[in-house]
């Protein structure tokens, strides 16, 4: 079920009433069941996989937490197996196969494996993570083992973030379950306009740019340097409106109900640091990276060049959770190649910092600093968006291409990607509204900010976004873009 659907208007005020009308003894059922359904909406047969999962870490958990020594590293390894085995069938078995099929064509051997007839289910890489998040804090004797089957199993299948995240660790979510919540209307009027705000994100901006950077990235060979140029950047607005929409409106979902999920966002294009940006972005998938996979490698406390193959793992395993694609590879080296040499750099950086007096220019510093990794991360975002890497290289090759053209007509790069003019200028106005919101943040928080005002600028702000929501969201209700991970 999609947030921005009719369905789901519907659903999440059934649900939330439901839940606060219920006892509290029955409300862990019926969001279990609420979750089942809203799973279902998508392709039924496939929460069976969810339950398979599910069931194979509630009894390691409790076998992990009465085992001693040995017994409880071959536990864990036979859950993470079992979690990491669903993930390699479904979605990393046809791209093996068909590398493998390449290969051995080109060496000339006969390769009668066929790929798998299988639709990716949605959410698996999220819900996986969040699943062996558990046994892997149960073992580790940070989280005491889950005794209530249908408690564990909703920690997995929470609807509000089960397909998209945050991916929560046990230790924050787990005991919530355990509390009864009683109605707050702070909380709930909160949750409310978080996910008023995340749908603005989603249909009225990411849906909008959506249009030009599809049409572009579609047919990359009908277009030239400005129009990668300006789709990039407007991808780079679109995945981000895209999944932080999702993420604000899964948070305030939960928050409605007094629920409190991990912030998934913070402001990420405003970095200075390739290592900033992934502190904000997607930051609960870039905590367990680092928590359950760089920090066990050794992290930064081993020699330098195992350091930066540590890097590097991460950052090529983070790239194929994305997907099962060359792009997703490439793209994850790149963030990997990038970190590795800002280290490299760093003395160098700053002693040419103090020769040219940039250091005493606090401000230009600051704008040459997230000017160059925003520009970092969008090369890395045409890899990532690119359906292909002939057709990413093609793109990155003729980045120079076609700019005589346009200084001569500029506006020829808003009327060949999809967009009308007007249609452009609506995106844009959203993204400065979004980045204006980021803004102020860097300041003040937004909600003490909005309560200090009288009740009519509020309300007449809040009515004023609603009626943007109704009035130029896009009409069709599109998948957002990491349901596919």
């Amino acid at each position: 079920m999609l947030f921005n659907s009719i369905q789901f208007l519907i659903f999440f005020p059934l649900v939330t009433g439901l839940y606060f009308l219920l006892p509290f003894r029955w409300r862990w059922g019926l969001l279990l069941s609420a979750s089942c359904i809203f799973y279902m909406y998508f392709i039924p047969v496939y929460i069976l996989i969810l339950l398979f999962t599910i069931l194979v870490d509630y009894v390691a958990g409790i076998l992990i937490e009465g085992a001693e020594g040995n017994r409880r590293k071959r536990l864990l390894a036979l859950s993470i197996v079992a979690n990491v085995g669903v993930l390699a069938v479904f979605k990393y078995f046809n791209f093996a196969n068909t590398n493998l099929a390449a290969l051995a064509h080109f060496i000339g051997w006969n390769y009668p494996i066929q790929d798998l007839k299988l639709i990716l289910p949605i959410g698996l890489s999220f819900h996986t993570f969040q699943a062996m998040s558990y046994t892997i804090e149960v073992y580790r004797g940070n989280q005491k083992a889950e005794r209530h089957p249908g408690i564990y199993a909703l920690y997995v299948m929470f609807y509000p973030q089960l397909v998209a995240g945050p991916i929560e660790r046990p230790q924050n979510l787990l005991h919530q379950f355990h509390e009864p919540h009683s109605f707050d209307y702070g909380q709930a009027t909160t949750g409310l306009k978080l996910m008023l705000y995340g749908l603005f994100m989603k249909t009225v901006v990411a849906d909008r740019l959506a249009i030009a950077v599809n049409s572009v990235y579609g047919n990359p060979l009908a277009y030239s340097g400005p129009v990668f140029v300006l789709a990039t950047i407007m991808f780079a607005f679109q995945i981000f409106c895209d999944f932080a929409g999702y993420s604000n409106i899964a948070i305030g979902a939960a928050r409605v109900m007094g629920f409190t999920l991990m912030r998934n966002f913070d402001r990420p294009y405003h970095a200075r640091s390739i290592s900033e940006f992934w502190r904000r972005w997607h930051i609960s998938l870039s905590t367990w990276f680092k928590d359950y996979l760089y920090i066990p490698l050794g992290g930064s406390r081993v020699s330098v060049p195992r350091w930066y193959l540590n890097l590097m793992i991460v950052f090529l395993i983070s790239g194929l959770w994305h997907g099962a694609k060359w792009t997703f590879l490439i793209w994850g080296g790149l963030h990997g190649l990038y970190l590795i040499a800002g280290i490299v750099t760093h003395a160098s950086r700053q002693h040419l910092l103090h020769a040219w007096g940039i250091e005493r220019a606090p401000r230009l510093h600051r704008m040459l600093q997230t000017g160059t990794v925003f520009t970092l991360v969008c090369f890395g975002w045409i890899f990532f968006r690119a359906d292909s890497v002939s057709d990413a290289w093609f793109i990155v090759s003729h980045l120079g291409t076609g700019w005589g053209e346009f200084f001569k007509r500029p506006s020829m790069i808003l009327l060949n990607q999809g967009l009308s003019r007007n249609q452009f200028l609506l995106g844009l106005l959203g993204v400065i509204v979004i980045e204006s919101v980021h803004a102020i943040q860097s300041r003040t928080a937004i909600a003490p900010l909005l309560a200090s005002r009288s009740m009519w600028l509020r309300w007449s702000f809040y009515m004023a976004l609603a009626l943007v929501v109704i009035n130029l969201s896009m009409v069709s209700e599109t998948p957002f873009i990491y349901f596919q991970f």
